[in-house]
């Protein structure tokens, strides 16, 4: 007897958690250029469960730039150096004696503090340490749908500033950081910039609504006092990553992860020092949020 996702996939066996957020995905080959037929229900997939892991999935750096470009226009990275030669190719490495925290460890959606941030982001594992590096997503629609219809309808009305300030500005933790880091962090006082965006957006595939804030790259709201701002966001940050909303990734070597920026913030565990770790990442270009 099929499995509803067996229905909804015929070309692809595609396991996703109990909640329906996240999901593995088998039956597509990144490596050897998947035909229209099976990216379509890959893009439906990747739409319906908001993150998917391929496993198995042994690329080089040619084929990872050609699996991203299957899912739209690669998306620009500041404030991080890309690879030599691969401008939209970053290498999230951390190198075993590095006691710099962990790259990512803060709730966050990518480069959401854009005027267009990305839609999606991939990320490729080369190396994976034998202990710790799970990648933890947070589902901001199902998080939106527990809240009260007031609080909904509050919410929909507002606007929250964003800024990749705390982490990159002059002033930022990177600024400050004495650690080695083997990543080459760009500070900029670019990142001090402020960019507003819908606190609730619409999904401009599925339609659904989601909480479009996160605690590293959500400064304020708009019109409001900054303890004013924060209480709701507290409030807010906490609701959010509720573990009911999340699904937790294990990383296993030649995993090809792509994850929707527009309807979930993530997190990077650590919990490996004293083993190397090599991920390499590229995003797809996203729409003005609303």
């Amino acid at each position: 007897m099929p499995t509803p996702d067996q229905d909804a996939y015929p070309t692809l066996q595609t396991h996703p958690a109990e909640h329906g957020f996240g999901a593995v995905v088998r039956g597509v080959n990144f490596a050897e250029g998947p035909s229209d037929k099976v990216m379509d229900e890959v893009l439906r997939a990747w739409a319906e469960h908001g993150v998917l892991s391929f496993p198995d999935q042994d690329l080089s750096l040619d084929e990872l730039e050609a699996a991203t470009l299957r899912f739209g226009p690669f998306g620009v990275d500041p404030f991080i150096a890309p690879m030599p030669g691969r401008p939209n190719v970053l290498e999230l490495r951390r190198e075993p004696d590095e006691k710099a925290t962990n790259f990512g460890a803060g709730w966050h959606s990518d480069w959401s503090f854009q005027p267009k941030p990305p839609a999606a982001t991939l990320l490729h594992a080369k190396v994976v340490p034998p202990v710790g590096g799970d990648t933890l997503f947070a589902d901001c629609v199902r998080a939106y749908e527990a809240l009260s219809p007031v609080m909904q309808e509050t919410l929909g009305r507002l606007r929250a500033v964003h800024s990749a300030g705390r982490a990159y500005g002059t002033q930022g933790v990177f600024a400050r950081e004495t650690e080695k880091r083997t990543m080459q962090i760009i500070v900029s006082a670019e990142a001090d910039k402020t960019h507003s965006h819908p606190l609730v957006r619409t999904h401009p595939v599925t339609g659904r609504k989601a909480l479009f804030v996160s605690p590293v790259y959500t400064v304020g709201i708009e019109g409001m006092s900054p303890a004013e701002s924060q209480a709701i966001l507290a409030f807010l940050f906490a609701h959010m990553t509720r573990e009911e909303f999340i699904f937790r990734h294990r990383w296993a070597p030649h995993t090809l992860l792509i994850w929707d920026n527009r309807r979930t913030i993530h997190l990077a565990e650590g919990g490996y020092d004293g083993h190397l770790r090599v991920m390499h990442r590229t995003t797809v270009a996203g729409e003005t949020p609303v």
